[in-house]
């Protein structure tokens, strides 16, 4: 009778370290999907960014080429 409770005990146990495991990687997928998002965003404004500086270059460029 010993033997089927230490296999219920370490069964239990197993599922309870499996459970925490579970728990920590939720957690640092929600961090990375934050940091993803953020940068995400800032990708985004520099993009933006690049094309508010390259607009007036590319009228330069367009005005030179139509002489």
């Amino acid at each position: 009778m010993l033997w089927p409770m230490i296999a219920v005990a370490l069964g239990f146990l197993g599922i309870a370290v499996l459970g925490v495991l579970a728990i920590r990687v939720f957690v640092e997928v929600r961090r990375l999907a934050r940091q993803v998002g953020a940068a995400s965003e800032r990708i985004q404004r520099a993009a933006q960014d690049l094309e508010r500086a390259a607009t007036p270059l590319a009228s330069r460029v367009h005005e030179a080429t139509r002489d």
